[in-house]
């Protein structure tokens, strides 16, 4: 079901490496079938090896991105990832108030696969207080709901456990993922009347760059062409799942994953 006249925006930060971030937002935009634009909120210098160096854009060029964007090409969807200071995340909850997209999916971006931190910690507090409430669906990582809300994660029980606490926050569903914990790799979509459990198998390669940003830029695209939260989370459940299978080496260290597998 492609429509590439559906916008799609994501508000996130740069990767130069092309791997995460935007630039992994923008492939999977360009995969599942929709018009992908862009809201750079912050540049990192990054490769697969790492992350070396933040550099965050001042709130006016992203209220004036934001702007540009919405009175030209108002977006179906918008996804947000990378929002590391607390002025940030005021301007852009500012921007998405008077804009009123249908549906807002938030990345709770906070740790770099190799440790640097990616949200200021002055930053959190407005995070939960004034982006999370807003949120369609919000798609924390073990990690990151750990930091959100203080309780450890370490089964499919305390998804559901923390999951239900972060959905007394105020988004419409949570999407627990569990790429971190042993056995299968299984997600846990958490709603006021939703329990679903999806289970895939955890395949072993190091090629994992940009899975937690493509999987919510995947779920951003599919409620934008229609689809249902159960139908739009099975369907990037599967299309991440297969990314990382067909994932690829390139650099000396974690390489991406396959945004366009399907084209192969």
């Amino acid at each position: 079901m492609k429509n590439y006249k559906v916008p799609t925006l994501t508000i996130a930060g740069s990767d130069s490496s092309g791997g995460a971030g935007i630039q992994a937002d923008l492939k999977t935009f360009s995969a599942i079938g929709t018009y992908g634009m862009s809201v750079i909120t912050a540049i990192t210098a990054q490769n697969t090896q790492g992350v070396f160096s933040v550099e965050e854009l001042s709130k006016e060029i992203i209220k004036k991105q934001m702007e540009a964007v919405f009175d030209d090409i108002p977006p179906k969807a918008v996804k947000v990832g990378m929002v590391s200071g607390p002025e940030i995340i005021v301007e852009i909850v500012d921007s998405l108030k008077k804009y009123n997209p249908e549906y807002l999916v938030v990345d709770p971006v906070m740790i770099s696969k190799s440790g640097y931190s990616l949200l200021r910690p002055e930053a959190k507090e407005n995070l939960i207080k004034y982006l999370i409430p807003m949120a369609y669906i919000i798609t924390p990582n073990t990690p990151e709901a750990e930091e959100i809300t203080g309780i450890k994660v370490e089964s499919i029980d305390d998804m559901k456990k923390v999951g239900q606490k972060i959905l007394d926050m105020g988004p419409k569903f949570v999407l627990m993922k569990g790429g971190h914990l042993e056995g299968d790799a299984v997600d846990v979509l958490i709603g006021k009347d939703v329990f679903e459990i999806y289970k895939s198998e955890r395949l072993d390669r190091k090629n994992t760059h940009g899975t937690g940003c493509t999987l919510s830029s995947s779920i951003t695209a599919h409620l934008a062409l229609g689809y249902d939260i159960k139908e739009s989370v099975r369907l990037s459940k599967t299309y991440i799942t297969e990314a990382i299978r067909y994932s690829f080496d390139i650099g000396k260290g974690v390489g991406p994953v396959h945004h366009f597998y399907k084209f192969e």
